[in-house]
Formats: structure tokens, C-alpha cells, sequence
């Protein structure tokens, strides 16, 4: 029988520590939730919105894929994300195969910024698509159980009504709170299956329907990058204050800002890469990021999203200056204690690194 160590609160999980699966829960077809406890018996410590980067041997390769936590971080004894299988998912598609209790993995975080001011009380408006409701299901169920009043309309967008994922748990919550008002948009009904909800593309005339004080409102979006566009769009159509408008994704984000040239640099100062560990130097081109020069070099770095989300490429910066634009793979301290994300950090000069 597992004995669980009893350790002081205030002794958190850190991701040196694998995590112990410990339970796999189908939602919707295609969809799991899979829950995780540390083997050390230390709780969690993460705020609601938040990701984790896990590490699959799927087969011949190692695959970094992130995850949003769908738990709430005020049950900190397990950590739950819950991934949806695409048509061409490998990694998601693994762990459906192969994840049961009692296997180990690797993880990587907990990270992110997509979350809520942990200070204020405020009227919330969340918009979701799919998946993209795990960040949602999190924030709310935080809220929830720290028995705040809330003032939250909650969107979410799906294909059909059978796809709904969390829909029972999010109606047994909107039960209880009035302040919980639950909104479903769906493309089409299911076959034999009457919907007498919204249906149809999300768009602005749903929008000034579901929530008609929105202007008012701190926004939270999450789903597939098109979706995400046309809330933007919708929102920005009304005039919405844009600076209130929150989201997250796991695709590349758009517009993404490049390095400052480096041309005009002495030709001494060219980018220059000192893998510290494996003594080895490796001449860069200006806009070369450090993950593709280790590649180049023969020295891979892993990684996993490559746009700067995930933070699996996180290394330690050794000398040197880089031009780094993450999209919140990386925390302030982690940055002030030297380390940088290889996928989204190009040299400035020279530089030394502990690959």
C-alpha cells in the first residue's frame, strides 16, 4: 500500500519531481481528464489559469505538450489537466492509450499569466471554445470554493450540446450561485436531440444578448486562434476597452514582435554562441534564435511549443545579452536568476549558455 509522507505546508511540488497519475476520466468523447498527485505527498501551488508542459516518451521521441490545469488551485493535493484529442494529435492521442494510475512522467511548471487579480472582486465575462474552457472550469471553481460572491457570465462554444465539456458540473455550480450565469453556443444540434439554446457562430448579436453589460466587464477568452479573432473583433466593434481583454493560447500568437537588428554590430560582437557544458562555440546569423542554433550545432535543446508559452527550452544564460520575447513561458525571477527560453532568445554579441 502507497504511504503518502506528510510534509509541512508550505513545502510546495516542484517539477525536479515527477508527477503520479492517479486517475483517467473520460468527459466527452475524445476527451479525458487526467489527475496527478505528487509521490512525495507535497500539495500544489499555482493560480487558476495557469499551464503545465509534460513530457511523453511517446514512441522514438520524447514530445513536450502543454496543458492549462483544469483543477482549481485551492484543491492542492492533485493537479487535473484535461485534453482534447485532435485528428492529428500524437501526444494527447498517447496519453488516452497509455496514461494509467500509477505511471510516472516528467512536468515542467507550473506557468503562465493568463490569470485572474487574485485581489479584487470584479465582473467577469468569459468566452471559451472547446477545450479552451479548462482555464475557465479552474478560475471559477477557485472562486467557488473560496465562497466569494461571483459575477461571472460564462461562454462557452461548442460543435454540439454533446460536446459540452464540464457542462454538469458547471450547472450544478449556477444552481447554487446565482452570480454564475452559464451560457452554451452550439453550431448544430445533436441527431434526435432537441437544443432550445443559442446556436449558431458566435458573434456580436450574442454577445449584446448573453451579456449586455460586457462594456463593463473584465474579459478572459480561450480556443482556437480564429475564435479568439472574432471576439476580439466583436468586442473591438463595440468599443470595447481593449486593456480589459485577456486570452490564451498554445498557437503561435500573432504579430510577434522580431529582435532588433544586430547588423551594425563590430564584427567581434557577432552573435556567438558558448555552449558552456560541451565546450563547444557556434557562429549564429542575426536573427537566429538559440534553440535553432544548438540544432545547428548538434546540441538539441528540448522543446516544445516554440513561440516562448511552454517554457520546456528554459536554460541558463551563463554571459552575455539575448533579445528574448516570451509569451509567458518564463517568470520574472526565473529571468533575474539568469535563465532565458532558447526558442524565442537571439544573441546580442556573444553569449554563454549551460548546454
Amino acid at each position: 500500500m502507497n504511504q503518502i509522507s506528510t510534509v509541512t505546508a508550505d513545502v510546495y511540488w516542484t517539477d525536479d519531481e515527477p508527477l503520479e497519475c492517479v486517475s483517467v476520466v473520460p468527459e466527452i468523447p475524445g476527451t479525458s481528464s487526467f489527475s496527478f498527485r505528487a509521490p512525495s505527498g507535497r500539495p500544489f501551488n499555482f493560480r487558476a489559469g495557469q499551464f503545465l508542459t509534460l513530457e511523453l516518451p511517446v514512441p522514438d521521441e520524447t514530445l513536450y505538450r502543454t496543458y492549462t490545469i483544469s483543477s482549481s488551485p485551492s484543491r492542492p493535493r492533485l493537479i487535473t489537466i484535461t485534453a482534447k484529442a485532435q485528428p492529428d494529435s500524437i501526444g494527447t492521442r498517447w496519453m488516452m492509450e497509455n496514461l494509467r494510475p500509477g505511471m510516472q512522467i516528467n512536468a515542467r511548471g507550473p506557468a503562465g499569466q493568463f490569470t485572474l487579480d487574485g485581489g479584487k472582486v470584479e465582473k467577469l465575462l468569459f468566452i471559451s471554445a472547446g477545450s479552451g474552457v479548462t482555464p475557465m472550469m479552474s478560475m471559477t471553481t477557485d472562486l467557488w470554493d473560496a465562497g466569494r460572491r461571483l459575477d461571472v457570465v460564462f461562454i462557452n462554444c461548442v460543435r454540439r450540446p454533446s460536446e459540452i465539456i464540464f457542462r454538469q458540473r458547471l450547472e450544478e455550480m449556477a444552481c447554487r450561485e446565482p452570480g454564475l450565469d452559464l451560457k452554451f453556443v452550439v453550431e448544430e444540434p445533436d441527431p434526435y436531440r432537441p437544443w432550445t439554446g443559442y446556436q449558431g457562430r458566435f458573434n456580436q448579436l450574442m454577445l449584446g444578448l448573453m451579456a449586455p453589460d460586457f462594456l463593463e466587464r473584465t474579459v478572459y477568452c480561450c480556443g482556437p486562434q480564429p475564435f479568439m479573432q472574432s471576439v476580439r473583433d466583436a468586442l473591438s466593434g463595440f468599443g470595447y476597452d481593449m486593456a480589459g481583454y485577456h486570452e490564451e493560447s498554445f498557437g503561435a500568437p500573432p504579430d510577434q514582435p522580431s529582435a532588433p537588428p544586430v547588423t551594425d554590430l563590430p564584427a567581434d560582437d557577432l552573435p556567438e554562441i558558448h555552449f558552456a557544458t560541451s565546450g563547444r562555440h557556434y557562429r549564429c546569423e542575426p536573427d537566429e534564435t538559440v534553440l535553432l542554433a544548438a540544432r545547428s550545432a548538434g546540441l538539441p535543446i528540448p522543446s516544445g511549443c516554440t513561440f516562448g508559452i511552454c517554457g520546456s527550452c528554459k536554460i541558463r544564460k551563463l554571459s552575455g545579452e539575448v533579445h528574448m520575447v516570451h509569451n509567458g513561458g518564463i517568470t520574472p525571477e526565473d529571468i533575474e536568476a539568469g535563465y532565458i527560453l532558447a526558442c524565442c532568445s537571439q544573441p546580442l554579441g556573444k553569449i554563454s549558455i549551460e548546454v
